[in-house]
């Protein structure tokens, strides 16, 4: 059945299978001992018929029970994420639960181009389970692999697979809801400002095919949602990053290309929001008198001076839910997919048409 943890298969199954001893299984797959290669060869087919992806590095400790670690993939480089306070939020509230169980957490960064070459560290790691976190691709390499492993997942939105247990967020209502907001504020000329809809984004124009061919769902649905509102024929502008830089880089595409300019920008996270209120600033706009401005996230911004508009995800909360369906998984049951909630929390960044 789809998601059901799949029994180890052991090197003593494979040395059977092949007909040889476990200590000759052993030596073919370190490469260090006197194997023939017709010997070697036989030992692989049947550890690729059987599923088994190799030596566990930890078997001693898993045989007793758990290794006592919880692996954490996060997309693109770590550097990225820990500069979002969203990622580090969500990052502190599943290490609190994790203290609770107790397991250790193991962070590993996967190439955002390249989600293939997380595949070896994977497998020299003993995992009691695995973590999908923050924003990455709809399809992973990496579930084949763990899956093949007996190693439950757990992911916040990606990638979708039956798989995986996953706790995502309704991007495109929330996406919709903020939206809507700006509308009734009497907001028509609206921007949108996205994240990288995939791991070769750069910051530009959006076209029909880039959000149709989105290879990250959270960017594509919280597209999705503000075009419900105000159509498919409003400025969206993605960025390389979502970060502050990138987004005062896009925000400029928007607000200085010499045509009518938006009166409300939306913006997929709040640093990106942060980006455009420093270009609106850069090019003498006031925010919200001359533009509106809202974000997603609900980050603490301690440094700007006033409240951002924002959906908030509650991210502390999110880490929390997340490690609390991780110790189900722990303890050999399979929970449901959840849908963490949104409110949308008006600040000083928005204002009606003037």
């Amino acid at each position: 059945m789809a998601g059901t943890r799949q029994t180890r298969v052991t090197l003593r199954a494979v040395a059977q299978a092949a007909g040889v001893s476990t200590s000759t299984a052993s030596l073919a797959f370190s490469g260090k001992g006197p194997v023939a290669q017709e010997t070697v060869g036989r030992v692989l087919a049947a550890a690729q018929r059987l599923g088994y992806a190799g030596p566990d590095p930890l078997a001693s400790s898993l045989r007793q029970g758990r290794s006592g670690v919880v692996g954490v993939v996060v997309e693109g480089r770590l550097l990225h994420a820990f500069r979002d306070p969203f990622a580090v939020s969500v990052l502190d509230g599943l290490s609190q639960v994790l203290d609770e169980i107790p397991a250790g957490m193991l962070l590993i960064a996967q190439s955002a181009g390249s989600p293939e070459r997380v595949l070896p560290h994977l497998s020299a790691s003993a995992l009691d389970a695995v973590a999908f976190l923050l924003c990455g691709p709809r399809e992973n390499p990496a579930v084949d692999h763990l899956a093949a492993r007996g190693i439950p997942m757990l992911a916040d939105g990606s990638p979708a697979d039956p798989r995986v247990v996953n706790l995502g967020v309704d991007n495109r209502g929330a996406s919709a809801a903020v939206s809507r907001y700006l509308q009734g504020l009497g907001h028509r000329r609206v921007a949108h400002l996205l994240m990288p809809l995939g791991p070769e984004g750069t910051t530009g124009p959006v076209t029909p095919s880039q959000l149709d061919a989105a290879v990250f769902l959270d960017s594509r649905d919280r597209a999705l949602g503000f075009r419900d509102v105000f159509g498919k024929h409003q400025l969206m502008v993605q960025t390389s990053l979502p970060d502050v830089e990138q987004g005062a880089t896009a925000a400029r595409l928007l607000l200085d290309h010499g045509g009518e300019r938006p009166t409300a920008i939306v913006a997929q996270s709040d640093l990106l929001a942060m980006g455009v209120v420093r270009a609106a600033g850069d090019l003498g706009l006031r925010v919200p008198q001359d533009l509106s401005v809202t974000g997603f996230d609900g980050v603490e911004l301690p440094w700007f001076p006033g409240v951002l508009t924002t959906m908030d995800q509650h991210g502390e909360a999110k880490g929390r839910r997340l490690g609390a369906l991780l110790r189900e998984l722990l303890e050999g049951r399979r929970p449901a997919d959840e849908e963490q909630g949104t409110d949308l929390r008006v600040g000083t960044t928005t204002a009606a048409v003037r």
